[in-house]
């Protein structure tokens, strides 16, 4: 038995071994070159300077409005989507007919390119696009959306709609696994609907939520991609975000800057994931 087991653990070490070299090569090797390379005053024949590239970075005017603008967007649309995807997971639990023909429409901005989906917003949002022609229609004024304040809400709006349909499904699925007894007992010992929500509901989808979340912001430092799309390097000032500012760094060749601030981004993403899971523990406890 002790022999099989040893086969066993390495065949599946054999089986991991190509995906570990890939990921040292392609993430782990380069991540440890960036925090060398932050810490360097050039990467060809530099010399060590230690943090003053990370001084030189926080005292930036437009990495700080790249952080804050970041931290805003992550605060009102993360929030946003997570509340927006449960309460439709909520309905279309209660109605199978509604899951059946809503499917396709909440999975839909998953498989669309995301090019296609550019274009179709810009259709909306351009100075002559359709919304704008609505607008006069109904004798307001125009507006460049994308070049104005409300870029921003713009933003989130598509951060929104691309990513409710995969929260609603991960949401679907750790609604469905809640038996209904529990629902059953509760209303025969009188409690109401919020107390259903909070006391079975929430409690069952502690861990789903939990993902969910994480994936979340995940999803929401990756809007650069559309953000770059439709505005440009530059955008307007609410919607220019960290990968912006690292994106001109890199154009610019400023590697020490690039690398100072990725290392930001990344342990400030580690600071968000280690304060969930102290939380998701301690709810859990609560709860229990």
């Amino acid at each position: 038995m002790h022999r099989w087991l040893r086969k066993d653990a390495a065949a599946a070490w054999g089986f991991l071994l190509p995906s570990g070299v890939g990921f040292a090569l392609f993430y782990l090797i380069p991540f440890a070159i960036g925090v060398l390379y932050s810490f360097m005053n050039s990467p060809v024949g530099g010399h060590f300077v230690g943090f003053d590239n990370y001084k030189n970075l926080l005292s930036s005017g437009s990495f700080r409005k790249a952080a804050w603008n970041t931290f805003y967007f992550s605060a009102v649309g993360v929030p946003l989507n997570l509340g927006l995807s449960l309460g439709l997971a909520l309905l279309l639990n209660q109605s199978s007919y509604l899951r059946t023909w809503i499917r396709t429409a909440y999975v839909l901005p998953l498989v669309v390119p995301v090019a296609s989906i550019i274009w179709v917003w810009q259709i909306i949002f351009d100075w002559n696009g359709s919304l704008n022609a609505w607008l006069s229609y109904f004798g307001w004024e125009r507006v460049d959306w994308m070049k104005s304040n409300g870029a921003r809400y713009v933003v989130i709006i598509f951060y929104i709609w691309k990513n409710i349909g995969y929260n609603v499904i991960l949401f679907l699925a750790g609604l469905q696994q809640i038996p209904k007894d529990y629902y059953e007992t509760a209303q025969m010992e009188g409690a109401g609907s919020f107390r259903q929500f909070y006391s079975i509901t929430l409690v069952y989808l502690t861990s789903t939520s939990f993902f969910v979340i994480i994936i979340s912001i995940m999803n929401s430092f990756k809007v650069f991609r559309e953000t770059y799309l439709i505005s440009g390097e530059y955008p307007q000032d609410r919607i220019y975000m960290l990968q912006h500012y690292m994106n001109n760094m890199f154009q610019s060749l400023d590697i020490q800057k690039l690398t100072a601030a990725a290392n930001v981004m990344v342990i400030g993403i580690l600071l968000i994931v280690f304060c969930l899971f102290t939380i998701e523990r301690r709810f859990r406890r609560f709860m229990e």
